[in-house]
């Protein structure tokens, strides 16, 4: 008994080759999706720097120069470019094998500090008020500090973002030990809120609730404090804004 098979091999082999071009193309789709949010992350910084430069030359063109605010618009674009350098440092150890990857003590409460100073520009423009709370943390945290500053001023500039549609514009950033044994961050704002629908979706890679937004930002995040043993999650804020939080193991 002999069975015509050739109809089924060339449906099966019809059925690899579309396979194979949806995995193609879901590859070039991630990948153009993570190169247009790492050229939303670098143009920010790189756009704040060509506003300084311009203020800083219409300071210089009064007369007499206004020198001391020529010094401040210098002051930023060394502010930014830093902002800038960490952005690719964060990005290139991104993609290094895990054990290429620096890990050193890291001061979380001074790395929260260098994050505030990086945005305080942006803080005193929209009128944002931030309360700290930093407990001292006597045991170490082990991690890449530019990895974890990325994560921090990420968790920042969203918390900045969504209080773009309210009056009263407040942040409150607090660290503290937790008794199992790990440091607890909570960065917390009086924003919009995130629709509850949506809120185990929004760590999701290309899930986004911004017009512009490309949805790598959160899952990114996660991925890095996961990377170092911890968890990162968040809640609804009372009686508004949003509360994101994550912990990490110390040493």
């Amino acid at each position: 008994m002999s069975i015509d098979v050739t109809e089924q091999m060339r449906v099966q082999h019809a059925l690899q080759v579309a396979q194979e071009e949806l995995a193609r193309s879901a590859h070039v789709s991630r990948m153009g999706a993570m190169t247009a949010s790492i050229a939303h992350e670098i143009n920010q910084p790189l756009a704040a720097i060509v506003g300084y430069g311009s203020a800083g030359l219409r300071w210089l063109a009064r007369t007499p120069p206004d020198l001391a605010e020529v010094r401040q618009s210098i002051e930023e674009i060394v502010r930014e470019g830093q902002r800038a350098a960490d952005v690719v440092q964060s990005v290139r150890s991104m993609f290094k094998p895990k054990e290429e990857l620096v890990r050193v003590s890291v001061d979380l409460n001074r790395l929260i500090n260098e994050v505030l100073a990086l945005v305080q520009g942006t803080l005193q423009k929209n009128g944002i008020v931030v309360r700290t709370d930093l407990a001292e943390l006597p045991a170490s945290v082990t991690g890449n500090p530019i990895q974890l500053q990325q994560v921090l001023f990420n968790l920042v500039s969203n918390a900045i973002e969504a209080m773009d549609s309210v009056a009263e514009r407040m942040m409150l950033i607090r660290t503290r030990l937790e008794n199992g044994g790990e440091v607890q961050v909570t960065i917390e704002d009086s924003g919009s809120g995130i629709d509850p629908k949506v809120m185990n979706q929004i760590f999701r890679s290309f899930f986004t609730t911004k017009g512009d937004g490309m949805g790598m930002g959160l899952s990114i995040c996660r991925s890095i404090i996961e990377s170092h043993g911890g968890r990162l999650w968040a809640t609804p804020g009372h009686p508004r804004g949003a509360v994101f939080q994550f912990t990490l193991p110390v040493e």
